[in-house]
């Protein structure tokens, strides 16, 4: 098991909480905590050892292009760097909507 801690400028906001993905084979988890300082703080859990410059490569590529402040918890069990990028994708979108859509409807 191994832990990384990373850092990036983030400037945006997001409204609320976010949870996508399961810990499961081949696959990744990750909570999202909207931050009000402009700061976005990763830690990454993951079971495969030694692939650090991967993460932070996919990483740098994506608050690159969504800097989203806020903390980002990734526990990750074996996902490839594309199903990385489709969960943080999936966790701005989730935490962009709004908490409960049907309740917003008459």
């Amino acid at each position: 098991m191994q832990t990384l801690n990373l850092e990036y400028h983030a400037a945006d906001r997001a409204a609320r909480r976010a949870h996508v993905g399961v810990v499961g084979s081949g696959d990744l988890e990750i909570l999202f905590e909207p931050g009000t300082d402009p700061t976005a703080s990763v830690r990454v859990r993951t079971t495969v050892d030694g692939f650090d410059v991967v993460w932070r490569r996919v990483l740098d590529a994506f608050f690159a292009h969504h800097p989203v402040a806020g903390r980002y918890e990734l526990n990750d069990f074996g996902a490839t760097p594309g199903i990385v990028s489709l969960r943080l994708l999936q966790v701005l979108e989730t935490s962009r909507k709004p908490a409960h859509p049907e309740r917003n409807r008459i």
